[in-house]
C-alpha cells in the first residue's frame, strides 16, 4: 500500500520537492483520495478545493493591501473605502475549472494580480492549447482532449482565440532583423491545400540559415500563388530576406526550384548555388526500374564523392555509357542539373556534408506534414502559416528539433573563413 502510494505521489513530490511541507501535503492528499475514493481534480476535488482556498486567501491579501486594512480592523472606520461582498468566477486551470470568489470593494477600485479581471484561465492553459495546436491536433481535438483529460468544456471558438493571440507573435517573428551574411542559407517548399475562393494546392515557401555560430535559425515562411514557384515568386521572398539584413549569402543550398538560381544570383550575386544531391539521387530513380536501384545509387554515389570535378565528370561518363541507352531520362537530368550540382566537389568533405543536402529542412518538412496532416486544407493563408509557425519555433526534449548548432562547426567555419576570407567579416 506504501508503495502505491508513493507511485501515485510521484508526480507531485516532483513538483514539490523543494519544500518538504509540501511534498507531505501531497502524500496526504493522494492518501485521502484513495482512502476515501475521492477525486483529485475536477469538480469536488481535492486539489480542486486547495487551489480555490489558496487563490481566495491570496485575493483576501491583495484586498487588505489595497484598503490598508485587515478585515475587522477598527482602521477601516471611515477610511473612504471597504469591503463589499464578493463576485463568483469560474477559472480554467490545468487540474479544471475552478470557481472562486473574488472579493470587490465599494470604490470599485480593486483590480487583483493573482486573478486579473476579465481573465478566465490560468497560465498553463493557454500554453497546453498552443502546444497541442502545434502538434498537429485540430480545434476539435483539442475541446475533446481538454474534456477528457480535465474535465472542462471548452468551445472550440475558445481555442481559436487562444491560438490567434499567436498571430502578433508571428508577424514580429516574420519580420525580425537578421544576421549580415550566413555561411549557408537552405530553401525548399512543400504544398498545402489552401481555400482562395476553391481550395487550391499552395506552396509554401522555407528558409533555414545557418549562421557565424552555426546555429541553424529558420528564417521565415511564404505562402506562394497556386500557379506554382517562379522567379518573381523568388525574386520577392529573397528580396525581403535582403531587406531584413542579409546583404551577402556564401552558399545557398535547394533542390532544383524553378527560377531559384536566377533570383539568387539577382539579390545575392557572390553566392554559390548548390542542388540537393540527395534529392537529385531520389528523382534518378524515379526514372529506372526498381530491380536497378541499388546499383545505380551505388554508382552514383562514385560520382558525387569524386575527389574533383574531372574525377566526376569521368565517373559520370562511364555511369552514362552504361545506362544511358536504357535510361535516357536519367542521363539528360543530371547533365540539365550538372552546373548546379558540381560546386561543394571544390570543398573538403566536412563542408560538403553540410551543403549537399537540404535534410535540415527536410526534417522541418516532416514536422509540417505532421501538423497539417489532419486538416485536409486550411480556410486562408493566415491559419496555414500559424501552424506552421508553430511547428517551427516549438522544439521537443529529447528529439531533433529543426534548429540548434552544427556539431562540428569550427571545423568547418575554418574551411569557410579560408575559402570566403573577407566576405563573413569576421576579421
Amino acid at each position: 500500500m506504501a508503495r502505491e502510494r508513493n507511485d501515485a505521489a510521484t508526480g507531485s513530490e516532483l513538483v514539490l520537492a523543494s519544500d518538504p511541507g509540501l511534498g507531505l501535503l501531497a502524500e496526504q492528499l493522494v492518501a485521502a483520495a484513495r482512502t476515501h475514493g475521492v477525486q483529485l481534480t475536477g469538480p469536488g476535488g481535492l486539489l480542486t478545493g486547495l487551489t480555490k482556498q489558496v487563490l481566495e486567501t491570496a485575493l483576501q491579501v491583495e484586498m487588505a493591501d489595497h484598503l490598508g486594512y485587515e478585515r475587522g480592523d477598527v482602521a477601516g472606520h471611515g477610511s473612504g473605502n471597504s469591503r463589499n461582498g464578493t463576485t463568483a468566477k469560474t477559472l480554467r486551470t490545468d487540474i479544471g475549472e475552478v470557481t472562486v470568489e473574488v472579493p470587490r470593494d465599494r470604490a470599485g477600485t480593486f483590480t487583483p494580480a493573482i486573478v486579473p479581471k476579465h481573465q478566465r484561465r490560468l497560465a498553463g492553459f493557454d500554453e497546453a492549447v498552443i502546444s497541442l495546436y502545434a502538434k498537429g491536433m485540430t480545434t476539435g481535438d483539442i475541446t475533446a482532449h481538454l474534456s477528457e483529460i480535465y474535465g472542462t468544456d471548452v468551445s472550440r471558438d475558445m481555442v481559436s482565440r487562444v491560438t490567434e493571440a499567436v498571430v502578433t507573435e508571428m508577424r514580429a517573428w516574420q519580420s525580425r532583423p537578421l544576421d549580415r551574411v550566413y555561411p549557408v542559407i537552405l530553401i525548399d517548399a512543400i504544398v498545402l491545400k489552401i481555400r482562395e475562393g476553391t481550395v487550391a494546392n499552395r506552396p509554401v515557401y522555407v528558409a533555414i540559415g545557418i549562421n557565424l555560430d552555426g546555429v541553424r535559425d529558420v528564417l521565415g515562411l511564404w505562402i506562394g500563388p497556386s500557379g506554382g514557384e517562379g522567379a518573381k515568386q523568388w525574386v520577392s521572398m529573397l528580396s525581403e530576406l535582403r531587406n531584413r539584413g542579409i546583404l551577402d549569402a556564401c552558399i545557398v543550398c535547394c533542390d532544383g526550384l524553378k527560377g531559384l538560381p536566377d533570383a539568387i544570383g539577382a539579390i545575392w550575386p557572390q553566392a554559390t548555388v548548390q542542388t540537393c544531391v540527395v534529392h537529385l539521387v531520389r528523382n534518378s530513380l524515379r526514372y529506372t526500374a526498381r530491380r536497378d536501384w541499388k546499383q545505380i545509387s551505388t554508382e552514383l554515389k562514385a560520382v558525387y564523392n569524386a575527389p574533383s570535378v574531372a574525377d566526376a565528370e569521368a565517373e559520370f561518363d562511364a555511369f552514362a555509357e552504361r545506362w544511358g541507352a536504357r535510361y535516357p531520362a536519367l542521363i539528360n537530368l543530371w547533365r540539365s542539373s550538372w552546373t548546379e550540382f558540381v560546386p561543394f566537389l571544390a570543398f573538403p568533405l566536412e563542408l560538403r556534408k553540410l551543403i549537399y543536402t537540404t535534410n535540415g529542412i527536410e526534417s522541418l518538412n516532416a514536422r509540417f506534414r505532421a501538423s497539417t496532416r489532419r486538416r485536409g486544407h486550411f480556410p486562408d493563408e493566415q491559419s496555414a502559416l500559424k501552424v506552421l509557425y508553430l511547428a517551427a519555433v516549438h522544439r521537443e526534449k529529447n528529439r531533433p528539433n529543426p534548429t540548434g548548432r552544427i556539431n562540428n562547426w569550427t571545423d568547418i567555419l575554418n574551411i569557410l573563413t579560408l575559402t570566403y576570407g573577407d566576405r563573413l567579416g569576421l576579421s
